[in-house]
């Protein structure tokens, strides 16, 4: 029986004599307070506006308040609502338990402050039951998205989403938001490869999905900020940073059976090859990375040439344009692969403007030198170049592969 028509027949039948088609997860970890009420308004709506069987799990991680007593009120005396505990934390720990235990063929989860609308639900797991995409995900950077919250959340998340495009080319707009649905018979094939067990789950398992040639479907939401939000932004970046080197890694070495996963979804032809570009991530980065080394030594040894009858600031403007003009048109053949005139001048001009956000992080940087010590020597003046640089490289190659080759790479 296909997953179309296992929903048709739910639909068409009581409730208590199907089972789940949806099972929405709650993760949560000493939320004794907020678990009540949120329950209680998500299995309201689910009564009253979904039009399948559904399920709500709870999934307790490691409580240490009364919150698994609470959940477990709230499963005795409403339909439909149960309870996992588990003996560790993490959010990416407790789908992969819920989820893989689940007999439910549309699986969802939500963070438990229901700061998405929940209007949103029926829009995100529909498409799933109809078979016409594989993942759903909510997007609070779409367009037709409403959010409420603060600027600097807002920075962190589109920072967070393009460093994701620019180091592992993902095309899904918002890879954390608590709102996401997958199909069972998807969730079984990736969830075994998900290293994750923690905020980095999300991201993971999408990027797997991507390269996997599935169908990711995005619901622009309307989105409050919930401002008691307990994440640890700073732990949450560095694990979502090395979570990133260590997927971007895997998939340079494949060390992830993508092909195998492709064919088995029967999306091994979906792969499509940009002529006259380098194929894959990973070769783009090692060309860009060399084209990168060879104009920083070309670059300090023109500053250090020019410093003999300039001050510091001018030999390192004349260093860094001279460089920059040459690094596009090197990155522009060598690493994405365009070839003629075409657009050239065009590229050129973008690339000045990425010139000029790396002219400011580098003359930033000896300004800031400069007034910390009257009389740097020239070799911490290079020092704090060297670093400038580096920062301005990383910047570099989002640019280019974002902005000004976008479309010749994706």
């Amino acid at each position: 029986m296909t997953l179309t028509t296992y929903a048709a027949d739910a639909l068409s039948s009581p409730q208590p004599a199907r089972a789940a088609v949806l099972d929405v997860v709650v993760p949560v970890h000493n939320e004794e307070v907020d678990l009540g009420p949120c329950v209680r308004r998500l299995h309201e709506h689910l009564s009253t506006s979904f039009p399948y069987p559904f399920r709500v799990t709870i999934a307790d991680n490691a409580s240490t308040d009364a919150t698994l007593a609470v959940a477990h009120d709230l499963a005795e005396k409403l339909d439909g609502v149960r309870v996992t505990h588990l003996a560790a934390k993490g959010r990416g720990l407790a789908l992969r338990e819920v989820w893989g235990a689940s007999d439910a063929p549309v699986l969802a989860y939500m963070d438990v402050d229901l700061s998405t609308d929940l209007a949103a639900l029926l829009p995100l797991v529909a498409p799933l039951i109809s078979g016409h995409s594989d993942v759903a995900i909510g997007t609070r950077l779409a367009r037709g998205a409403r959010v409420v919250r603060g600027l600097k959340r807002e920075a962190i998340s589109r920072g967070y989403n393009l460093l994701l495009r620019g180091t592992l080319a993902v095309r899904f707009s918002d890879a954390q938001c608590g709102f996401k649905a997958i199909r069972k018979d998807v969730a079984e094939r990736l969830l075994p490869l998900v290293q994750d067990s923690g905020w980095f789950f999300d991201t993971e398992l999408l990027v797997l999905a991507q390269r996997s040639g599935l169908r990711i479907h995005e619901v622009p939401v309307d989105w409050v900020d919930d401002p008691d939000s307990r994440v640890d932004i700073l732990s949450t970046a560095i694990a979502d940073l090395r979570g990133i080197v260590r997927v971007g890694r895997a998939l340079a070495t494949s060390a992830l059976p993508i092909a195998e996963l492709r064919r088995e979804f029967g999306r091994a032809s979906t792969a499509v090859a940009v002529p006259g570009v380098p194929r894959g991530l990973p070769r783009q980065m090692l060309r860009f990375a060399a084209i990168g080394v060879v104009s920083t030594l070309a670059y300090l040894g023109l500053f250090s040439l020019l410093r003999h009858g300039m001050d510091a600031q001018a030999a390192n403007l004349v260093a860094l344009l001279a460089t920059a003009i040459a690094n596009t048109a090197a990155n522009r053949r060598l690493t994405f692969g365009i070839t003629g005139r075409r657009d050239a001048a065009k590229h050129q001009l973008q690339g000045l403007f990425v010139f000029a956000l790396g002219l400011g992080l580098t003359s930033g940087s000896l300004a800031a030198l400069h007034a910390a010590t009257a009389s740097p020597p020239r070799s911490a003046e290079l020092a704090v170049l060297v670093a400038a640089n580096l920062a301005a490289t990383v910047l570099r190659f989002v640019l280019l592969r974002l902005w000004l080759f976008h479309r010749r790479t994706t």
